[in-house]
């Protein structure tokens, strides 16, 4: 950072001590001068004139997503969430040479999780990454008859095709038959060998995987669906073989009331068929030889969504208070719910008109136009959003990180750019703009501080358009893709960053129309102004 950047900001701190102890509920601008810096004065201004509500998420699209995700999360505010899946199989070595007398042995389904590994002592420990929740959950897996296209035939097979998260029911009716089934099932940071030494042989034969999802699947089903079918049309190609073999479907269930749910790597998963086999032409009684066939999961993925919301939550996202805005922010990820924040309000009688307001209307807010003719450098601006704790259980379940983005371009603020923390782990990542959630001393959350000094720059001295501002949970800040909805909603959401889709949790912010005047959304405005 240069020392013009710099300066600024050191005086906006200092004199923030200051001015935040008088601030005013509505518009508070207040005056205070730096010794040694007559030519400039420098404030702050605090507005709540804002407008902010809540709406319950369209479809959203859930393929082609940076990761997926399977199983149940079950939250104590918005109810429970069921994530299943439909993957697409593929042939990592299309068109195989099973060898003579071939016998499948063994057929292994395996899942890796998220996790970092440490080794100490040649002892390797795993801590998982993007599990929630330690209650066992039931996985049936069915063979899908549904064909998953690569391209969209309504737009003459030029657009990729695009999945959305209420197909479950769409893809249910075309289920095969059950290839197997895993019961009881609990995510554990525990290594997985999947092969010990052979103390026979004294043979070093061991295979250790990283935590995962790790299953014995029935040979019968993939030996007459693959090994049968060597030479056929249908391995020879994985075209082919899409068509043959059109997935698998993963339902998930619950034993009880309660769930867990994992994030993984879909490139990384995979179902590995051991056979064993002679070579063609060789003596009948030589020796068998081992080896592997794998399919993988790099096709097209879908997750699909069935939520149960709470219904008083659900009833106050369907009529939001759009013109006065509400008490209370709620938000989730999954398909689940945005917060829309409008700056300024929507007052607009007036307009400029050769430097000065006169009476008009411009379709920019009246007090974005006064704020355009002060000529101001924007120091800093900064929106807090408080947690209401009352509506949540607070601690481990609130999510770290939320995301602002444009509604109506469908991109991340400019701010994210200029983030000199966007190389960081994405924990910490991009934390000057997108601020990690403050949490007090019980562990709960405080409030989420998002810096949007670029954007506000841009709206005051560029004259920017004064779009709505979208806010979302996230689960990675440092995904910037984004997914289609499968409808336009107001006002004008027709997309949503990537990874608010792969986080499931939820929390609950004070909105701009709470009582609670010491919680209310404010906009905070450093700034500095020539004498």
């Amino acid at each position: 950072m240069n020392i013009k950047n710099l300066l600024p900001k050191l005086t906006a701190i200092l004199l923030s001590i200051i001015a935040l102890s008088s601030c005013e509920e509505d518009l508070s601008p207040i005056n205070s001068e730096i010794i040694g810096a007559q030519n400039f004065n420098s404030d702050l201004y605090v507005t709540d004139n804002l407008v902010s509500f809540s709406r319950k998420l369209f479809p959203v699209q859930t393929n082609n997503l940076p990761s997926y995700q399977l199983g149940i999360y079950n939250n104590e505010v918005y109810g429970r969430s069921t994530i299943n899946l439909l993957s697409q199989v593929t042939m990592e070595v299309p068109n195989p040479e099973f060898g003579d007398s071939t016998e499948l042995e063994k057929v292994f389904l395996y899942i890796p999780f998220f996790s970092t590994s440490t080794v100490s002592n040649d002892v390797t420990t795993y801590e998982l990454d993007s599990v929630y929740g330690d209650a066992p959950i039931n996985i049936t897996l069915y063979e899908s008859n549904y064909f998953l296209r690569d391209f969209d035939p309504n737009t003459n097979f030029e657009v990729p095709q695009k999945y959305y998260s209420n197909q479950g029911p769409l893809f249910e009716k075309f289920l095969g038959p059950v290839i197997g089934m895993v019961e009881e099932f609990t995510p554990s940071a525990d290594e997985i060998i999947a092969v010990e030494d052979d103390p026979e042989t004294e043979e070093d034969e061991e295979e250790r995987l990283p935590p995962g999802l790790r299953v014995e699947l029935p040979i019968e089903f993939f030996k007459e669906k693959i090994i049968d079918k060597e030479g056929e049309p249908e391995l020879l190609n994985n075209n082919n073989f899409k068509n043959y073999f059109r997935g698998i479907y993963f339902k998930v269930s619950s034993p009880n009331n309660d769930g867990s749910l994992f994030l993984f790597n879909a490139a990384a998963a995979r179902i590995t068929l051991e056979y064993t086999f002679k070579t063609i032409g060789a003596d009948p009684d030589a020796e068998r030889n081992d080896a592997d066939f794998e399919l993988s999961f790099k096709g097209i993925n879908v997750n699909t969504f069935d939520n149960e919301l709470d219904p008083v939550i659900a009833s106050q996202l369907i009529t939001p208070d759009v013109e006065n805005g509400e008490e209370n922010l709620y938000l989730r990820g999954g398909d689940g719910i945005i917060s829309v924040i409008e700056l300024f309000g929507d007052i607009d009688n007036k307009k400029i008109l050769d430097g000065v307001l006169v009476d008009g209307q411009n379709g920019v807010p009246d007090e974005l136009d006064s704020l355009r003719l002060e000529n101001w450098l924007i120091n800093e601006a900064n929106l807090i959003f408080y947690v209401n704790q009352s509506k949540i259980p607070g601690g481990a379940t609130e999510p770290e990180r939320l995301v602002l983005f444009n509604i109506t371009e469908g991109t991340l603020l400019a701010d994210y750019d200029f983030d000199p923390t966007i190389g960081e782990e994405p924990v910490n990542a991009v934390v000057d703009h997108l601020g990690r959630l403050e949490r007090g001393s019980d562990e709960n959350g405080d409030f989420y501080k998002i810096r949007i000094t670029t954007h506000l720059s841009n709206l005051i001295r560029r004259d920017s358009l004064n779009v709505p501002l979208g806010l979302m949970v996230t689960q990675n800040v440092l995904v910037t893709d984004f997914q289609d909805l499968e409808n336009t909603q107001s006002p004008g959401i027709d997309k949503v960053p990537a990874a608010t889709i792969l986080s499931p949790q939820g929390t609950v912010l004070f909105g701009n129309n709470t009582t609670n005047s010491d919680k209310r959304l404010k906009l905070q405005i450093f700034y500095t102004k020539p004498n």
